[in-house]
């Protein structure tokens, strides 16, 4: 009789330490998704403010005849500002063809750098990046006033900027789109409880 008073203490002790463990597993889970959430593209205050029109801005083309920035027409148009000695650039190159493919209807990816062109011509070739506008100029880097790679800007078809940033991960990428759509700057600024 003692031995089954003892065992059942022994299991409702090893059950409050459980129920004691998975309270406090589930408050770190907690607080790892807060230290995780998704963050939007870390917006510069440098450059061109959102909403300025961008003056049309002739430039060559690697891949192609000469084309113009900021003129509108119809059509937007996603800048990538890339470094061939980026590896963050090239691992977003991926996802860069994909926006191209699915968004080709309304948009115009174009990828834009500044260097010696015969690195730029190997990774073109490396990367398959034929289909892309690719233009080389420093002043199109000067204009934006990027400072750090890689950084993007999404113009819309009136020619004016509608977001832009730095880009570390697809999902920022993608929350310039969602800046652009909803007229909230960034997911941070969403955070703080920015309308528009």
């Amino acid at each position: 009789m003692n031995l089954l008073v003892f065992s059942n203490v022994l299991l409702w002790i090893i059950m409050l330490i459980q129920l004691g463990v998975c309270f406090a597993l589930a408050r770190q889970i907690g607080i790892l998704f807060e230290r995780v959430s998704p963050v939007g593209a870390m917006i510069s205050d440098s450059g061109p403010e959102l909403g300025d029109q961008v003056a049309p801005l002739e430039l060559p083309n690697l891949n192609g005849p000469g084309l113009t920035l900021g003129q509108g027409g119809g059509r937007a148009q996603l800048v990538f500002f890339l470094s061939t000695s980026c590896p963050i650039c090239k691992a977003l190159l991926p996802a860069l063809k994909s926006i191209r493919a699915d968004e080709g209807n309304w948009l115009d990816v174009v990828l834009a750098s500044d260097g010696r062109e015969a690195l730029h011509r190997r990774l073109i070739e490396a990367e398959g990046l034929q289909a892309f506008p690719y233009v080389l100029s420093p002043e199109l880097g000067m204009r934006f006033r990027v400072a750090k790679l890689p950084f993007a800007v999404l113009i819309d078809a009136q020619g004016r900027v509608r977001a832009k940033g730095l880009i570390n991960s697809r999902e920022q990428l993608e929350s310039l789109f969602t800046a652009s759509e909803t007229g909230i700057p960034s997911y941070q600024a969403a955070i703080a409880g920015v309308t528009s």
